[in-house]
């Protein structure tokens, strides 16, 4: 009599576990919500918001009448219309560029922006669309003093840099007994140099090519031989992989049909 109860509670235990199991196998599996990507916001609003410093030829520079010219400005163009949106320019500084990135106030960042692991913490890049390594400008009649970092890092050196960026990380990181002037206004800061207030500005090679034809008196310095290896990329929301693809495919076809040459022609030539 026992033996037959215990059979049955047997039984029916492994009944129920088996349903049990039945119905987990049939229940769908929990799908982790997807994140809304700036790819539909951006298409959604048919507008794609851009931050840039705008004080950097030949990539982003705010005129007198505050519309944006540059590299980076004729590529945005035709990027926001591949969205079917406009493009909407959110002014910053260096200093915020991925501080306002990362709270949402733009969707994009560009202007000359180079690759470093610090921004890789905090945000995405696209695929680097150019080399431009750092290039020190100088006047002309002192190009042969400032032909390398040990050259320039010596205590008679007036070493001048703007705040926020790449430029003043590397002025600090690498000169250590140049005397070294912060310059708040990356517009002015090679005037500094042409009134004999600053000696050397080091920059991305393709900025220094752009000031020496446009401030007689300055050169770069062997912007064929930077002094380190540099990287532009635009910066994008991190994490935002369905935004980062559509930009570098996007990036992809222009450089291959040749209207990336174009524009890069346009500026740099």
């Amino acid at each position: 009599m026992r033996s037959s109860t215990s059979s049955s509670i047997a039984l029916t235990f492994i009944a129920a576990a088996a349903a049990v199991l039945s119905g987990c196998a049939m229940a769908p599996a929990a799908t982790a919500p997807v994140a809304a990507s700036h790819l539909d916001a951006v298409q959604k609003a048919a507008v794609l918001r851009i931050c840039t410093p705008g004080d950097y030829k030949p990539f982003s520079f705010q005129k007198t009448d505050a519309s944006f010219e540059g590299i980076d400005v004729d590529l945005m163009t035709g990027f926001s219309a591949s969205l079917g949106a406009k493009p909407e320019w959110v002014k910053t500084t260096w200093a915020n560029l991925l501080p306002d990135l990362a709270a949402g106030k733009c969707d994009i960042a560009v202007g000359g922006v180079s690759v470093t692991t610090d921004r890789q913490k905090r945000a995405f890049f696209s695929t680097p669309y150019m080399v431009n390594g750092k290039t020190p400008i100088a006047r002309c009649a002192d190009m042969a003093k400032y032909q390398s970092v040990a050259a320039i890092d010596q205590p008679s050196t007036r070493v001048i840099f703007n705040p926020g960026g790449s430029n003043e990380r590397f002025a600090r990181t690498n000169f250590k007994q140049a005397k070294l002037t912060l310059h708040g206004e990356n517009v002015t800061i090679f005037d500094e140099i042409l009134a004999n207030r600053a000696d050397v500005f080091v920059t991305e090679a393709a900025e220094a090519i752009t000031q020496q034809k446009l401030k007689p008196g300055l050169c770069a310095v062997n912007p064929d031989k930077p002094l380190q290896y540099g990287e532009m990329a635009w910066m994008l929301p991190r994490d935002d992989v369905a935004f980062k693809s559509y930009v570098d495919q996007w990036l992809h076809l222009q450089q291959a049909g040749g209207d990336f040459q174009r524009v890069m022609d346009r500026w740099l030539k």
